[in-house]
């Protein structure tokens, strides 16, 4: 019967039975039996059945690996069998000295069973794969729990984000699976999707990732499970954690059960009989690695009998059966030509080098990060425990970052020509010439210590897309009908001017031009300017936080409002007038404050963050961007200004305050109105710092942390009652 004429609850089951297939033979067989193209396809019909059909859903449907509703935060939980780290080893040496403590450990406690002189310990030898080490817990045959490894004894739980990797059977193969069985293993990224991601990042003007290992963490962290599943994470499993029945009794065994239970292994785990073979198979895979689709570092190796892991044991850190050898990096040397300062989107400065053209695993080498003007001053040199700056002109030694991304580790010293010249850092943005801050602030007295050093200025052209995005956002300056697909339509339209913040309020000039937009239509064109035109009248606080100034969010350019009655008054204070809590009693007094920091007023900034507002308030580019939002008609004075009015009092006065889970009488953003407007800061995340924790249901990890740290915690209906007080 063909497919289109057989009954849902026909078809449903028969396209999740292919599509789990066509997953195991993807990942476990690594024989493919259909195309990217055709499993997309497929998963689009059972998708639609699905949706059709509801009473044929399944939560462990292939249909739910592409997304769901993001959580809140992670949550911990811990290992039933600890996840313990592995000894390193970076010569062949050190790996035979490992293999002599294994024979004599089991000549002492297995009573003979070996011979250390003449009979040699099956070992298994598997590839180091770059990534990320899971446990991934089935019960009954079913995934329940995903958790990273952590400190070892507990880690967090990414099950929604485990949910999502094609690579993770949902469901075992099989009719009668341990009750309990949890598989530890390696998430990791493949080499052609970092690739993809970093040259899409490129394209957006974003940070690169500087290995597959940074972008496997960066997306298993996401709390979105929709953007996980928009990069093809890999998996395979190498180790056992708890198991409720004799499930196997070697790791060969163990590999052999997994595999027909459909979860993946490493097909070049070999096993060999002694070190002389496991050390040539160190040497042939070091050799084969680099036309591997995932990264690799090493080698582990261990003793292949279960009963033998037991009888060896462990330390206090690491089993004594197993260890990792490490390959050492490729690395070259060559001339550096120049160092070219890059601005990315987030405002990042970054130094990269432009080197003599030079090969290095296999690719010829032109550019390499210098990561960091904290690195520049100072970096490694072929003398040991002597140190210098990177100097242009020198000849200087490159190796690549996870085997991926070069990168310049040093300076052959005895190379350098006379005449190399300093790299000096950019003390204004390349791309604009804004005022730039060091990160972090030690970093300007002590140059060694500097991290990262960026642009400040929300209006640079290299981050203009992201600050516009921001600018018109809900909570800032709520501009109805200007999205981020909108701005992306505009963006595209050279005709139509849109590389500042004013000239957002300068669209009513090109409306024709907004007209012949895809589907821009005169309604939505129209609705768009009222809604700009309307923004105008937000006020100062609005503004600041729209604008994406560095350490000034909503709660920082509220409480900024409420001490400043308009821009020209902001502008005309000093740093120390921004920051009154965090000043000396002297410094005080003679600003006017009171003596007691309880009695001054808050603003949300403190020593760290206040000298970097204020070189951006009082900088050039600022200075065009106020003058350019007020020609426009922008209202820059203060909605909020406090002075005059009688000090808050009452429950919330003075208190910095986190909201959780969802409160049945109100929606967030109302009550952190109403919470502000009694003298409240409320803040997004829990400290010590916190005085009150306001917990709604399902209230999630920020209740968990308060709890923990002991901040006074609110159920709904001791809100309600506070309020009813309070308001008399």
């Amino acid at each position: 019967m063909p497919p289109a004429t057989r009954k849902p609850a026909q078809r449903v089951p028969e396209l999740r039975a292919l599509l789990r297939r066509a997953n195991r033979a993807y990942y476990v067989d690594h024989a493919p039996i259909m195309s990217d193209p055709e499993f997309d396809r497929l998963l689009a019909e059972l998708d639609a059945l699905e949706k059709a059909h509801p009473e044929l859903d399944d939560p462990d449907s292939p249909t739910h690996r592409v997304g769901g509703e993001p959580i809140e935060g992670f949550r911990t939980i811990a290992h039933r069998v600890p996840m313990l780290s592995i000894d390193n080893a970076y010569d062949t040496t050190e790996v035979r000295d490992w293999y002599a403590r294994v024979l004599k450990g089991l000549s002492r406690d297995d009573a003979g069973l070996f011979d250390s002189t003449s009979k040699d310990v099956r070992l298994v030898c598997d590839p180091k794969i770059d990534g990320l080490a899971i446990s991934l817990r089935y019960e009954k045959g079913r995934l329940v729990h995903a958790v990273t490894r952590g400190d070892g004894v507990k880690g967090d739980d990414v099950t929604h984000a485990a949910r999502v990797i094609r690579a993770i059977p949902l469901v075992l193969e099989s009719t009668t699976p341990p009750h309990v069985l949890e598989v530890r293993g390696e998430i990791y990224l493949p080499i052609s999707e970092f690739e993809r991601i970093n040259k899409e990042r490129e394209a957006q003007d974003e940070d690169l990732f500087m290995n597959p290992r940074n972008a496997a963490a960066g997306t298993l962290k996401q709390l979105d499970p929709g953007a996980i599943a928009q990069r093809r994470l890999g998996f395979v499993a190498h180790g056992r954690g708890e198991i409720d029945t004799e499930f196997a009794s070697s790791y060969t065994d163990l590999l052999a059960q997994l595999r027909a239970l459909g979860v993946p292994t490493n097909r070049h785990s070999i096993a060999c009989e002694g070190i002389d073979k496991a050390i040539k198979a160190i040497e042939a895979f070091d050799r084969a690695r680099h036309d591997l689709d995932y990264a690799t570092d090493g080698m582990v190796v261990r003793v292949d009998d279960f009963a033998s892991q037991a009888a060896l044991g462990t330390t206090s850190k690491s089993p004594r059966w197993i260890m990792a050898y490490k390959y050492a990096p490729e690395r070259t040397t060559t001339r550096l030509l120049k160092v070219e300062h890059q601005v990315g989107k987030t405002g990042k400065i970054t130094p990269r080098a432009v080197m003599e053209p030079v090969l290095l695993s296999g690719t010829t080498v032109r550019h390499a990060t210098l990561h960091n003007y904290g690195r520049v001053r100072d970096a490694a040199t072929e003398r040991e425990g002597e140190r210098t700056d990177i100097r242009i002109g020198d000849l200087v030694q490159v190796e690549k970052a996870g085997e991926i991304i070069p990168q310049v580790v040093g300076v052959v010293l005895g190379e350098r020509p006379k005449n190399a010249a300093k790299v000096t850092p950019p003390e204004a943005c390349p791309r604009c010439a804004g005022p730039v801050e060091i990160e972090p602030p030690e970093g300007v007295e002590q140059p060694l210590l500097e991290t990262a050093r960026r642009c400040v200025n929300p209006e640079c052209p290299a981050q203009i897309r992201e600050k516009l995005v921001w600018f018109a956002g809900r909570k800032q300056m709520d501009i109805d009908g200007l999205g981020e697909k909108t701005i992306d339509q505009i963006l595209a339209e050279p005709s139509i001017p849109l590389a500042t913040f004013a000239d957002i309020f300068r669209l009513h000039e090109h409306r024709e031009k907004l007209l012949a937009l895809d589907r821009m239509g005169e309604k939505k064109v129209d609705n768009l300017l009222a809604g700009i035109e309307s923004a105008k009248g937000r006020g100062l606080a609005k503004v600041l936080s729209g604008m994406g100034i560095r350490y000034v969010g909503d709660t920082t350019s509220k409480l900024l409002a409420r001490r400043f009655k308009d821009l020209d008054d902001l502008l005309s204070v000093g740093e120390e007038s921004l920051r009154p809590k965090s000043l000396s009693r002297d410094a005080a007094r003679a600003l006017g404050f009171p003596d007691d920091p309880a009695d001054r007023p808050e603003t949300g900034l403190g020593k760290d963050t206040a000298p970097a507002v204020h070189a951006y308030l009082r900088s050039k580019a600022a200075r065009r961007t106020f003058d350019d939002l007020a020609r426009v008609g922008v209202d820059l004075t203060s909605h909020d200004y406090a002075a005059g009015r009688a000090a808050p009092q009452g429950p919330f006065a003075g208190k910095t305050i986190v909201l959780t889970g969802t409160l049945a009488g109100y929606d967030r953003e109302t009550l952190k109105a109403l919470l502000e407007g009694m003298g409240a800061k409320v803040t997004g995340s829990v400290s010590k710092n916190t005085h009150l924790v306001i917990a709604g249901n399902e209230a999630g990890s920020k209740l968990t942390k308060a709890q923990d740290l002991g901040v006074e915690i609110w159920d709904e209906a001791r809100l309600n009652d506070e309020l009813a007080k309070a308001n008399g």
